[in-house]
């Protein structure tokens, strides 16, 4: 049985069209709350959310039908999703639920699940919750009802497990930092975990009304955080996105780093520091300049799939800690089971404060290589994977560029697009490769 509800990063869509409504989020929990059931005769979970205001609509759903599964429930309020991983591992809980659509207009939201031991699920429990959603309800009885309660100090616990991954010889006094919470759920935490840290705080994007997750601010807008960071005259700028997984960061000249250079920077302050570092995870759109910078350094590197569960994936299959997307997605599973912008945040304000040195100058000899990417639009029915003029075109750009670029063509997951992608040492050889390559499919 395949999967009918179940995406890349649980359920997500748009609230009052299916599947996010209240009366089927009620029929997945009761579901998920018999899948549990089968392993443990009286689970637990945890329920967290970001700021949206459908969340008070489906965190009763699923608070219903968890207890009437008979399963008890723990409501977190608004926390960060990597706080929900954590906080299911700490209270030994049977399951960790977070309602989030991420970085998604507050429009949409989702639901998404975490194990026991706070990471991902496998896709077999997701085919297994799909097919407990086509049996019809099992109601307990009304002494085995599941209770609820809440966990009144959540964000204080997951304020000081994010401060403990922060080395505890180092402190943040005397820095200035803008703090962009997106109007999302760590609009509480972040600013705090910076705070007691030492750091003077200036605090953007922290005023939630329902409406307004990550509505010009944030991780996915981060231009706002680069404004902010000039006017008050601070040393870094910290963008989250709305659930607080996804992690921009700014220095103190506006200019912004993305994944792909924070996650070289978390490799290179380990290596720094006599860790071992046998390898790191980036994805098929991870800047070469990356991967040839660790190299040198004597540090494997391995390409996964788009996405950050594929990123986690090859990870757990390597038993490497560091990996990461170009959009803000970083691991260290040295410190958490999941993703985490906090976390990895931290982990780059401790590099720099260790060293001395600022990002710009930890990052001077890794210089990224310009991309094109170019998207095609296919007619109904256009075969591209048969185009033999697009597979020379393609041998003939690699083969120009060598060792010094690559091209990556791959469909979108969601429009009738191919992506053309082309990386090389020089921008125009980039544009005209990429370029060639995409006339091939457009004259077809």
């Amino acid at each position: 049985m395949g999967r009918q509800y179940f995406g890349t990063d649980g359920i997500r869509g748009t609230v009052g069209q299916s599947p996010i409504t209240p009366d089927f989020v009620l029929r997945l929990a009761h579901a998920v709350g018999h899948v549990l059931k089968e392993k443990e005769p009286r689970p637990t979970v945890l329920i967290g959310k970001d700021t949206r205001i459908s969340g008070y609509m489906l965190e009763s759903a699923l608070e219903s039908g968890f207890n009437s599964a008979g399963v008890d429930v723990v409501l977190l309020g608004p926390l960060p999703t990597p706080g929900v991983a954590y906080l299911t591992r700490a209270q030994r809980a049977s399951l960790g639920v977070v309602i989030s659509a991420s970085h998604n207009p507050f429009a949409d939201n989702g639901i998404k699940f975490f194990s026991a031991h706070g990471s991902k699920l496998s896709d077999a429990w997701e085919v297994a919750v799909e097919a407990a959603l086509q049996r019809p309800p099992q109601w307990v009885e009304s002494a085995n009802l599941g209770k609820s309660r809440r966990l009144d100090d959540a964000a204080g616990r997951y304020i000081e497990f994010c401060k403990s991954t922060f080395a505890n010889e180092l402190t943040l006094k005397g820095l200035k930092i803008v703090v962009d919470a997106a109007h999302g759920a760590a609009y509480q935490i972040a600013p705090k975990v910076f705070h007691e840290l030492g750091a003077e705080v200036v605090a953007i994007g922290c005023a939630p009304d329902g409406l307004n997750i990550n509505k010009d601010v944030g991780a996915t807008h981060p231009q706002a955080l680069v404004e902010a960071v000039k006017v008050h005259g601070a040393d870094f700028g910290v963008a989250l996105d709305g659930d607080a997984d996804r992690l921009q960061l700014v220095d103190n000249t506006g200019r912004l780093f993305n994944g792909d250079e924070l996650l070289y920077l978390m490799a290179d302050d380990r290596l720094a520091h006599g860790q071992s570092v046998p390898g790191v995870v980036g994805t098929l759109m991870t800047n070469m300049a990356v991967e040839v910078a660790l190299k040198a350094r004597g540090v494997a590197f391995v390409r996964a799939r788009v996405g950050d569960r594929y990123v986690l994936e090859e990870l757990e299959k390597k038993g490497w800690n560091l990996g990461g997307e170009g959009s803000g997605h970083l691991l260290a599973l040295d410190k958490h089971t999941t993703g985490d912008g906090l976390v990895s945040a931290l982990q780059i304000l401790q590099a720099c404060v260790r060293s001395g040195k600022s990002m710009a100058q930890l990052l001077s000899g890794v210089e990224l290589f310009p991309q094109t990417l170019i998207n095609i639009r296919l007619r109904p029915g256009q075969d591209w994977q048969s185009n033999m003029a697009m597979q020379a075109a393609t041998q003939a750009v690699e083969a120009e560029l060598g060792n010094t670029g690559r091209v990556l063509i791959r469909a979108s997951g969601t429009e009738p697009l191919v992506r053309v992608m082309v990386e090389a040492r020089d921008a125009q050889q980039a544009q005209q490769s990429a370029q060639r390559i995409a006339d091939t499919l457009q004259a077809t």
